[in-house]
């Protein structure tokens, strides 16, 4: 078993609560509610009963036959998070937040949001529950997801541009933060991802790992064993702490995280933080990030918002110092490819996100022994990405 606490609120020497003074009593109230319902009942009746008839749970965990036979020796399965209502993975968070923010009586949420998933999401659960909803998302990202934002202002949500920096996540992030400083004691910040200061990477990972648990009694069902590697694409890295964590236990499982390679690491212009990053501190906890020397944030660039971000969830950051997991690159090329690829063989339009990680299962496939199985984690559908991929593949009305 894999213990990552030398202290609360870290996973090793990374984490950490590094906020404005102002955020203390508002993060030290959002603990005590959690620690107080995770193991509550009720609270996990309500939370499982929405999961299931409201949010699809469980997803299926699909043999993809023809990709595996036509690429490699692997036999690869696909966790179809793209499936769940919203059509990805972050519903699964916003359901178990949204019911803290319930419990708390906070009743105006706010979120960060990048490819437009965690945005949707949120959106949904707010109109669920009745309650306000604001979502920050930098202006690159609206002109690349415009799918998403039509879909959160239909449920009810305030989309706020953000014109600084980047124009992407990590500036949709840090405005985010400046408003729930202005509004701690009425808003709950909502975040996205096992980013932030503690208690958030615990609870958003704790929220996820239903995905794992799921896909362990799935794989045992199907297979009658274990897999031999568990492959997810990582940008804060929810969806793939979501499915490592229950599995941390068998070390004959191989966690391999897939990060944002973009042009290249040698270009400069990608989203690699685990792979090219320096340990220091991004909103409000320690781990890895992109920098320069004198400790300035380096934009992170990928063709898939959801990836493109400067930091990393501090526990992957401890899974990698203690070599549990691996972590490594895909370009965008290889996942445009692999949209291509997973979509002609298996009726499947993968996100772009989901897209690194099939690639990397598709290179592994022709290196390893015809008996082994690899379970990807498909954490979102790829609707969003149609604009990018009608440009790239050129498959516009003519």
């Amino acid at each position: 078993m894999v213990v990552g606490r030398e202290a609360p609120g870290y996973f090793g020497p990374f984490g950490g609560r590094f906020v404005p003074e102002t955020l203390i009593p508002a993060l030290e109230e959002l603990e005590r509610t959690y620690l107080t319902l995770k193991d509550d009942p009720s609270f996990k009746e309500e939370l499982s009963l929405i999961l299931r008839d409201y949010c699809g749970r469980p997803t299926p965990l699909y043999y993809a036959e023809r990709l595996s036979k036509e690429n490699g020796r692997a036999k690869i399965y696909l966790k179809r998070e793209d499936l769940a209502h919203t059509g990805a993975h972050k519903i699964n968070n916003a359901v178990g937040q949204i019911l803290l923010a319930k419990y708390m009586g906070k009743r105006r949420i706010i979120a960060e949001t990048g490819a437009g998933q965690h945005g949707v999401a949120v959106a949904t659960v707010c109109a669920k529950f009745n309650m306000e909803c604001c979502i920050y998302m930098g202006e690159e990202d609206i002109k690349r997801q415009k799918l998403n934002v039509y879909r959160m202002k239909m449920l009810g949500a305030e989309v706020i541009p953000v014109s600084s920096g980047s124009k992407t996540l990590k500036d949709a992030t840090n405005e985010a933060i400046r408003d729930w400083v202005s509004n701690v004691d009425t808003t709950y910040y909502l975040i996205g991802s096992v980013v932030g200061p503690h208690p958030y990477p615990t609870i958003v990972r704790d929220f996820q790992r239903i995905i794992g648990e799921e896909t362990r009694e799935q794989i045992l069902a199907k297979e009658g064993r274990l897999p031999d590697y568990i492959i997810a694409c990582v940008g804060g890295g929810s969806n793939a702490i979501g499915i490592f964590h229950p599995f941390l236990e068998y070390s004959q499982v191989k966690l391999i995280g897939v990060e944002a390679g973009g042009k290249g690491l040698t270009s400069g212009l990608h989203a690699a933080s685990l792979n090219a990053g320096r340990i220091g501190v991004l909103h409000g906890c320690k781990s890895y990030v992109l920098q320069d020397e004198d400790g300035q944030i380096v934009n992170p660039y990928s063709i898939s918002a959801g990836l493109d971000y400067p930091g990393v969830g501090p526990e992957h950051a401890f899974l990698k110092e203690i070599g549990r997991a691996t972590y490594v690159t895909v370009t965008d090329e290889e996942a445009l490819e692999a949209v291509m690829i997973l979509a002609r063989s298996e009726g499947i339009i993968a996100a772009l996100e989901s897209a690194h990680a099939v690639a990397y299962a598709l290179r592994l496939s022709k290196t390893v022994d015809e008996e082994s199985i690899v379970i990807v984690n498909l954490s979102g559908r790829g609707d969003k990405d149609m604009s990018t991929l009608i440009d790239h593949f050129r498959m516009g009305v003519e």
